[in-house]
This record gives C-alpha cells, sequence and structure tokens, in this order.
C-alpha cells in the first residue's frame, strides 16, 4: 500500500488497539460503524491493521482523527485489531505475528513521511491499557 502523506502538520503517531476480544475479526467497516453509532462522524483512526497483517484505511489522514483526545489534530491514529482476552474485558497483547510485522512496517513508512513525528501508544496520554503493550519502547528505534 502506498501511504498518502497529509496535509496536516503531524507531531505524533499514535498506536492503539480495538479493544476487541482475542481470535475475533473486526473489519474497517465494524468499527466505522461502531464509531458511526457513538456519533463519530467516521471511523477515529486513520489505519487498521487486521489479524491476518493486512493494513487498511480508514479515515482520510488528511482529517482530523478521533483516537486520542487533545491529540487528534496533528496525529496520526493507527490501531490494531484485538488488545483484549477472550473475556473481553482483560487488556492484553493478542498481535499475531503477521500483525507484528506489518506494524513495524506501517510505522517505517508513516516515519518516513513524518520524519519529526514520535510513535507513541495512547496508553501514554490516557489512563487506558491501549494499545496493550508499551509501543514507545517497543517502536522508540524505528
Amino acid at each position: 500500500m502506498t501511504l498518502k502523506k497529509s496535509r496536516r502538520r503531524i507531531n505524533e503517531i499514535i498506536v492503539h488497539c480495538t479493544a476487541t476480544p482475542e481470535g475475533r475479526d473486526y473489519t474497517v467497516a465494524d468499527i466505522r460503524a461502531m464509531h458511526k453509532a457513538q456519533g463519530w462522524v467516521d471511523i477515529g483512526y486513520h489505519y487498521l491493521v487486521y489479524r491476518d497483517g493486512s493494513i487498511h484505511e480508514g479515515r482520510n489522514v488528511d482529517m482530523v482523527g478521533a483516537h486520542c483526545q487533545g491529540h487528534n489534530a496533528q496525529s496520526i491514529g493507527v490501531c490494531y485489531v484485538g488488545g483484549v482476552a477472550r473475556d473481553g474485558k482483560t487488556p492484553k497483547d493478542t498481535r499475531t505475528a503477521a500483525q507484528k510485522d506489518a506494524l513495524v512496517h506501517l510505522l517505517m513508512q508513516l516515519v518516513c513521511l513524518y520524519p519529526d513525528a514520535t510513535i507513541r501508544g495512547h496508553r501514554d496520554f490516557a489512563a487506558k491499557a491501549c494499545p496493550s503493550f508499551d509501543a514507545t519502547r517497543e517502536y522508540k528505534n524505528l
């Protein structure tokens, strides 16, 4: 996938999880429907990484996301499907090997487009477990 560079000034790339149960597939359309049901205009994330490692566009990168309060205007939201144990409530790093590889690939592309941006996890800005692993530490060398 060739990524489009946003016309917005981007200084953060924020990693999320969908907080959906381990082993369940969700699509951009599924997440978009959930977010629109909450009154949002579109899916909150710019990119979604499926369990099979495929990368899908969500919200247009030229549009401000709806993924991290106080940080949306100058960030790109990247999200992987999962992040919660099968019980549907316990935070858990459920990334498949394919998702881990795809996230690194996607984040490396984004760093090339936005060389001044830092990669952070949603949990760095909110009292949440999201993305259920320490993204800031894991991706600090990208």
